[in-house]
């Protein structure tokens, strides 16, 4: 791994936290918070924005898991969790969308040296869904206008829907705007002028 992270962890055992913080340099990281508990681990990510979080599951008020949504929800992060348990509903709870990785202690670095890679190239991926699926969305929506617009045109002037069509790629780069920046100034007239 050539990218130094800062990362927020978060485990109820201070040997754990210090075992953090004495690999995750090691590994060329940088601990950016070392938190006891699910409530801070909140807080401190959204003072430090990491790159990366890593908590334990069970810690005393908010657990892991719920602290990992918490922090997901404010702000799309990689999370590894982990845990002392590997039982089905534990890792049945862990499998929730915004946990990349999950790691059973004893940790060994191998092990979190590789969680680490894991996580981030997930992320990465699951970031590169979101904005395709963003993309599709607004090109479904611009498309829903501009079959709108056409519609118009065919209403107002008599065309046929092909015809219509090419009028507004021809208005569109006569005026020197995009299709949907025309489209939206045809329906908005049309909307005025009822």
């Amino acid at each position: 791994m050539n990218r130094s992270l800062r990362i927020v962890v978060a485990d109820d055992e201070p040997d754990m936290r210090d075992y953090y913080q004495a690999i995750l340099p090691v590994l060329g990281h940088t601990v950016a918070a070392a938190c006891a508990d699910g409530d801070e681990l909140i807080r401190r990510c959204r003072e430090e924005q990491p790159d990366l979080v890593i908590a334990d599951i069970k810690m005393p008020g908010t657990d892991g898991i719920e602290a990992a949504s918490r922090v997901e929800h404010d702000r799309p992060v990689p999370i590894i969790l982990v845990s002392a348990f590997h039982d089905a509903e534990t890792i049945g709870r862990a499998e929730a969308d915004h946990v990349l990785a999950y790691l059973v202690k004893p940790i060994k670095q191998a092990d979190l040296e590789t969680a680490i890679a894991i996580a981030l190239r997930r992320f990465e991926q699951f970031q590169d869904l979101r904005r395709e699926a963003a993309d599709l969305r607004q090109a479904l929506e611009d498309r829903k206008l501009i079959e709108r617009a056409k519609g118009v045109l065919m209403k107002r002037s008599g065309l046929d829907e092909a015809a219509a069509f090419r009028r507004l790629q021809k208005l569109a780069s006569e005026k020197n705007l995009k299709l949907i920046e025309l489209t939206r100034m045809i329906l908005t007239a049309e909307e005025a002028l009822g």
